[in-house]
């Protein structure tokens, strides 16, 4: 089969490779029919590397999968050859005390697609997950708007942390796919008074076209000072180390901070005086936790918005372009995906 591999930094590689095969009798055999391009896969192109997590190349990457179930193991029963599915890209162990405490998420075990020294990532013509980690999707849902489900299961679990019913105001920073899935499903909540910020022109207006009601790109202007109410919450969703100061200065007392971005940086520093006075709630979001079905249910209510957010699309030979443009921000891309 056929698979884009990490060759270097900024070089990926589209080359034969051994065919994904069951192992085991809960196994699933899958063939991948499109993979959206998340910001981690972005930080392993650009620089190889998510803190100490260090690409050996060559490398698959790529978690964010819709499929089409080719071979079930023979104690997989709840789905069959022919169904299509969204992965939960974590396979964790079942066994550990996080697990029993249902926080599968953070597991001791975890493997995680296209994560190095875990497992291959997705960006291949077939791949081999557990089937619980696969969940069947109507023909309703394209692939086009399938491969947004894992992101949007991240932006769900992270409005879990809203304790309050009454927050309205709400802040946004950074407007990739994981921002406005965090924008998609407050809007789906009720919020109504939602500051997106964000350095690329597009994903702006793809905020403003979603529901923000206000939107600022930092290079331009002083965010804080142009905001023009203080916020609730705040979802830090660029791993910025700027964003994160303007965050806390931009919530008001007591609000909380809720940190989904991964920063490319190893440490990043916080502003604990002004934290520690306006009492600031600081929770960092680990993927998602056991929502990607709520998601499936999520995702067919807002299919007219979902489909606004995948602007590109490339089939797998074209995936240096692909990598290289979404990088950059070039050609208005919101968010990309491949066809392998």
């Amino acid at each position: 089969m056929k698979a884009a591999f990490l060759t270097g930094p900024g070089q990926l590689t589209v080359s034969e490779t051994s065919d994904a095969e069951i192992k085991s009798d809960t196994d699933v055999l899958l063939k991948v029919d499109a993979v959206g391009i998340c910001g981690s896969d972005l930080h392993y192109f650009r620089t190889s590397r998510i803190g100490d997590q260090v690409v050996e190349y060559p490398f698959i990457i790529g978690h964010e999968c819709v499929c089409t179930v080719q071979q079930t193991g023979l104690a997989v029963s709840s789905i069959q050859a022919g169904d299509r599915v969204v992965v939960d890209p974590a396979v964790s162990c079942g066994t550990c005390d996080q697990c029993r405490d249902g926080r599968s998420h953070t597991c001791r075990q975890l493997s995680f697609l296209g994560c190095p020294s875990q497992l291959d990532g997705c960006l291949s013509e077939m791949i081999c997950m557990p089937e619980s980690c696969c969940f069947p999707i109507p023909d309703l849902i394209a692939d086009n708007e399938a491969v947004m489900i894992e992101p949007l299961s991240i932006a769900l679990y992270a409005w879990d942390f809203v304790k309050s019913e009454n927050v309205q105001k709400v802040g946004i920073l950074g407007a990739g796919p994981i921002g406005l899935s965090v924008l998609l499903t407050g809007r789906s909540m009720g919020a109504t008074h939602i500051f997106a910020t964000d350095k690329a022109s597009a994903r702006l207006h793809m905020a403003k076209k979603l529901g923000a009601g206000w939107i600022a790109n930092p290079d331009e202007i002083d965010v804080v000072e142009a905001a023009p109410f203080e916020l609730d919450v705040v979802f830090e969703c660029c791993g910025q180390p700027d964003a994160v100061l303007q965050g806390v200065h931009l919530l008001k007392p007591g609000g909380s901070l809720i940190m989904i971005g991964i920063p490319e940086e190893k440490d990043i520093q916080i502003p604990i005086h002004e934290m520690r006075r306006k009492e600031i709630s600081l929770i960092n979001v680990r993927r998602q936790n056991g929502k990607i079905q709520n998601t499936i249910e999520m995702a067919l209510k807002i299919l007219p918005q979902l489909k606004k957010v995948v602007t590109h699309r490339y089939e797998l030979h074209q995936i240096q372009e692909a990598f290289e443009n979404t990088a950059a921000y070039v050609d208005g891309v919101v968010k990309a995906v491949i066809y392998p």
